[in-house]
């Protein structure tokens, strides 16, 4: 009966383990809500957080910080072979439409197609 015990002692400390290593250090942000989600596939995201550091990533690799300035650098090193290289935006909500501005600009300046990250709707 011990082994039984165990061997669910070993499976309880491996998903405590694994649970806990999915994603430690995401960005936190709090996207708007919006009743229709894009079903695009973004070769890159732009993550946009409450204290306004903005932060790129290429796919699934993890997010570095950045500056404005450093921005077309950086997602230019992402584009992809297709004609249409979307970038996916997630700006929390309280960020400031200038700084959605500012990168939307970087963006089509660049020939990147943006795609806006949202939440969906809550229901009540």
């Amino acid at each position: 009966m011990s082994s039984m015990t165990d061997i669910i002692f070993l499976l309880l400390i491996f998903f405590m383990i694994t649970s806990t290593m999915v994603a430690p250090n995401a960005i936190k942000v709090l996207l708007p809500q919006s009743k229709k989600q894009t079903a695009v596939k973004a070769a890159s995201h732009v993550v946009i957080d409450k204290d306004l550091n903005m932060y790129v990533a290429a796919g699934a690799d993890k997010e570095q910080l950045v500056s404005l300035d450093e921005l077309p650098q950086v997602l230019e090193q992402t584009r992809t072979d297709s004609a249409d290289t979307y970038v996916s935006l997630y700006a929390d909500e309280s960020v400031p439409y200038r700084n959605i501005i500012e990168v939307l600009n970087v963006a089509n300046e660049n020939h990147f197609k943006m795609v806006l990250a949202t939440r969906p709707p809550e229901h009540k």
